[in-house]
């Protein structure tokens, strides 16, 4: 056996290798090393940051890292001296076994600067490996008769070195009968042959030991041995015969497991056990005895488990066929295996930002990553892409390295994150892909303002609101997040009526309720304009303002305030003048009154409250205006009272009154004059005054009621009488009453009486009168008030009520009559003759005068009084039921007519009986009053 080599001091191979690693390229991406292998760790390669133009110490600071992928880190960087070291000790055959060229490739990372370089480093074997045979020992058959020159097949040894180191030579020991032949194969490996060089004689030497031996061409020189025992067999002079000396077959990677891949055959002329042959590998690795299967009878080799071209793109292998003489042949099969597309692409992330902000510029590196395909050809060529539709893209840096960067600008609120799908796709047939998701989330910037849903708002408040209470809430939305969305509310300084604009409201700055600090008065304030501004917490803030108009609404808190009249500062009570001569309508006064309040709370409506006169004075429901509702008379009072209530529309609603004193009285000095003798007095005469009239007033009344129950008993005889007079005249039974003249006149006038009496005085006498309030409808004698004739109860009524003769009288003339605007009725709008004819027979001034008694009965019954009231036709005493037929004739007087101006009037030179010159037929008077 040669000696053991010498190895290579660490010393003696780093100065070179140090001189190859500063020749790589510069410049080109690609910075490139040499070595040796086996260096201890930590051994010096090259002085990276010198090649990335760096200075040692910038390593640390810009994140300079080595990025490897799927193996161990055979490499590191040395921080202090900015070299390359190795990480370990470095074996070139487990790296690279037997290829020419080992390169180990990664690549430099500098984060800080998002960028990659690649390094290459090679392997350069050292003569660090011995060849070796397979077996120890050897034995070789040989038939006795083999002839000179027979080639006997040797194992090969197996060199793990490359180059000049590897398998060089074999050396064979010295004997008689043999000598050494290499043969060179196609693949470059040299095959050791035993040639035959002189007949073999069994009975003098049945084995022949022998001793090959194989060198390498290292320095020094390695070497490995194998001992062949070499057996002399007896005569068998027919080898086997392979078909072809070389096979070779190619298969798909992904055939089942068990497919026959192909069958050899050998051939052996001899008989018998000398041609029986067998098969099997020789020199097989491993690998191969356990990926392939030889049928020893058949020679069909098949697949005892998957292939992978990945793996081993090719087998090598040397199958045997021996007969049973022990003679052989050998051929070589080759086994190519082809690469189908059965890997997916890998991608690899080697840097990656999670969170990015809304406000980065497009180009901004979001992720770098690597994409790797282990099949070969199209199957490993790899184009990746993201979906179209989103704001960036993909730009391939070195090699298979790829960054994902922005390629607009990103909004967060739109989108807040994004899942970006990065799709690797090979060009394979079927292609194959590997989808890799990259969560970006999208970091707030303050880039938008707090918005008000509305440009404006307008609130409505109710005055006299309580202080402290919320009036309204603004909200304001920022699509921001966080700080950037906290929004807080304040409102504008300004002043308002003198005062800050603080002090009549506030707004929580957290939530945005408006408050009202005061109680509002719509009579002082009506209406704020406000601005609400919201600020959110960004850095700086944004904010955004709003116009808010509050407006206060109107209550009914004021009452109705008269102007006029006003009452008089120095005590005295106002004195309205009304002329005696003032006709219905006229204007006495006005009462002028305003409300604080606004719309229907403003609405002021006037009327009469009460009157000393009712019926003499009216009041216009909106204007206010007191107006006389009828003419004034003689009789009436001369001082009149008026309250008049003023009130509003409002809810619930207020009202004021005012008491208003009239005079009536033509000129001031006969009010002065009138007021002064009506005056009271605190003398004692003016008590015996009221006492006397106290008493009159009741013996009157007693007087009446004795003059009621008279007239009763009248009434009932006359109706007696009346009855007997119809039976007896039965032809003026079956005449309707409209015939006679003047009782559906009379009728009209029969209705509801008033019930007051009182005492009035004047300057010539005292008489009883009875006042309706109804003055409009009142039918006054004009002569007998004019006289102001007394009520007096006669005794002309008892003298003549048994003689009938003294009832007779001439009839009226019949010339009375009245225009055709004053005639009763519906304004007088009568047709026909403008004359009447007052009744001219004895039953119809009987008629009348039950009608006149029926009138005095009604008084009795204490529905109706007797006087100047409209519910007695307005007769006085003239024409009171106290008068018997003896007072009937005089018609001279005038009768005044309600609704018109006009009179009765009997004339004198008219009693002779004739018929008026106007007509002959008694004129029906309408049953309806005329009002003005």
């Amino acid at each position: 056996m040669a000696s053991p080599p010498r190895r290579w001091g660490c010393g003696e191979l780093l100065l070179p290798f140090m001189l190859l690693g500063t020749l790589c390229e510069q410049g080109s991406g690609q910075i490139r090393y040499s070595m040796p292998e086996e260096l201890d760790k930590g051994s010096y390669v090259g002085n990276i940051a010198k090649d990335l133009g760096l200075e040692p110490q910038e390593l640390a600071g810009r994140r300079v890292r080595i990025v490897s992928r799927g193996r161990t880190q055979l490499f590191a960087l040395n921080p202090r001296s900015g070299s390359l070291v190795t990480a370990g000790r470095i074996d070139r055959e487990e790296l690279c076994a037997q290829s020419p060229l080992c390169v180990v490739n990664f690549n430099i990372l500098v984060e800080s600067q998002m960028k990659i370089y690649g390094v290459e480093v090679e392997i350069i074997d050292i003569n660090d490996n011995f060849p070796r045979f397979r077996d120890d020992e050897l034995k070789v058959k040989v038939n006795e008769n083999a002839a000179t020159g027979t080639r006997l097949v040797l194992p090969f040894a197996r060199d793990a070195d490359v180059g000049v180191n590897s398998l060089r030579s074999y050396q064979l020991s010295s004997n008689l009968h043999f000598s050494l032949d290499v043969v060179s194969g196609t693949d470059g490996q040299k095959y050791p042959e035993l040639v035959l060089e002189q007949p073999l004689d069994r009975e003098k030497e049945t084995v022949h030991d022998l001793l090959l031996t194989a060198l390498d061409g290292g320095d020094p020189v390695l070497s490995g041995t194998t001992h062949i025992r070499v057996m002399v067999l007896d005569a068998n002079d027919n080898a086997p015969l392979f078909t072809s000396s070389e096979y070779s077959v190619s298969v798909p990677e992904n055939i089942p497991v068990g497919t026959r891949l192909l069958t050899l055959t050998a051939t052996d002329p001899d008989e018998g056990i000398n041609g029986k042959l067998t098969y099997s590998f020789r020199n097989e690795e491993d690998k191969i005895s356990e990926t392939f299967q030889l049928d020893s009878n058949l020679g069909e080799i098949s697949t005892l488990q998957s292939l992978d071209y990945e793996e081993y793109r090719f087998y090598l292998m040397e199958v045997v066929a021996q007969d049973g003489g022990a003679l052989l042949a050998s051929a070589k099969v080759v086994v190519t295996v082809q690469d189908v597309n059965d890997n997916a692409p890998e991608v690899i992330l080697t840097s990656l930002t999670s969170s990015l902000s809304e406000d980065c510029l497009p180009g901004t590196v979001i992720a770098l990553f690597s994409v790797h395909d282990d099949d070969s050809g199209e199957n490993g060529e790899i184009a990746c892409s993201i979906p179209r539709n989103l704001p960036f893209k993909l730009e391939k840096t070195f090699g298979n390295y790829y960054r994902l960067v922005t390629n607009a600008a990103l909004d967060r609120e739109e989108v807040s994150s994004y899942n970006i799908t990065v799709t690797a796709t090979d060009k394979g047939t079927p292609p194959l892909s590997t989808e890799t998701i990259i969560s970006l989330n999208v970091a707030d910037t303050n880039d938008n303002p707090p918005t008000f849903p509305h440009s404006s708002y307008s609130v409505y408040v109710l005055e006299n609101n309580p202080r402290g209470a919320s009036i309204f809430s603004v909200n304001a939305l920022d699509p921001d997040v966080d700080q950037n969305a906290q929004v807080s509310y304040s409102l504008a300084e300004d002043t308002l009526q003198g005062a800050p604009l603080s002090s009549y409201v506030s707004i929580n700055s957290d939530t945005g309720i408006l408050y009202a600090l005061r109680s509002f008065d719509y009579e002082q304030l009506r209406d704020l304009q406000l601005w609400v501004t919201a600020s959110d917490s960004g850095d700086p803030p944004l904010s955004s303002n709003v116009s808010l108009s509050l407006f206060v609404l109107d209550q009914n808190d004021n009452a109705p305030e008269i102007l006029y009249p006003a009452l008089p500062t120095d005590g005295s009570t106002g004195v309205e003048l009304a002329p005696r001569s003032a006709e219905p309508g006229y204007l006495v006064t006005k009462v002028v009154a305003v409300d604080r309040d606004s719309g229907q709370n403003a609405w002021l409506s006037y009327r009469l409250l009460k009157a000393s006169e009712p019926g003499l004075f009216a009041v216009g429901l909106h204007s206010g205006e007191v107006r006389t509702a009828r003419a004034l008379l003689d009789r009436d009072a001369l001082k009149q009272s008026l309250v008049v209530a003023v009130q509003d529309h409002g809810q619930p609603p207020l009202s004021a009154t005012v008491t208003l004193t009239v005079a009536v009285a033509d000129s001031i000095p006969e009010v002065l004059a009138d007021l002064g003798r009506l005056e009271p007095s605190d003398s004692p005469y003016n008590y015996d005054l009221t006492l006397y009239l106290v008493v009159a007033v009741a013996a009157v009344s007693c007087v009446f009621l004795a003059f009621v129950l008279v007239l009763l008993a009248l009434r009932l005889r006359r109706w007696h009488k009346s009855r007997l007079l119809q039976a007896s005249e039965g032809g003026l039974a079956s005449m309707p009453s409209s015939h006679f003249v003047g009782v559906d006149g009379v009728r009209a006038f029969l209705q509801t009486y008033s019930h007051e009496v009182s005492l009035t005085a004047n300057s010539r006498r005292s008489h009883l009168i009875f006042p309706q309030p109804n003055y409009a409808d009142t039918l006054i004698n004009q002569e007998s008030y004019e006289k102001s004739e007394p009520l007096l109860i006669t005794q002309n009524l008892l003298e003549t009520k048994g003689d009938p003769r003294q009832l007779q009288q001439a009839p009226p003339n019949t010339d009375w009559r009245f225009s055709q605007a004053q005639r009763p009725g519906t304004s007088g709008s009568q047709n026909g003759d403008d004359t009447g004819t007052w009744p001219n027979n004895q039953f119809d001034t009987e008629m009348l005068q039950a009608m006149i008694l029926a009138s005095a009965s009604e008084a009795a019954d204490g529905s109706s009084t007797l006087g100047g009231a409209a519910g007695t036709m307005g007769l006085s005493a003239r024409y009171g039921p106290q008068f018997t037929l003896q007072h009937v004739p005089d018609y001279r007087q005038n009768v005044y007519i309600p609704g018109s101006n006009a009179t009765l009037t009997n004339a004198a030179g008219k009693r002779d009986g004739k018929a008026p010159a106007g007509g002959n037929g008694n004129k029906k008077k309408s049953g309806k009053k005329e009002k003005k």
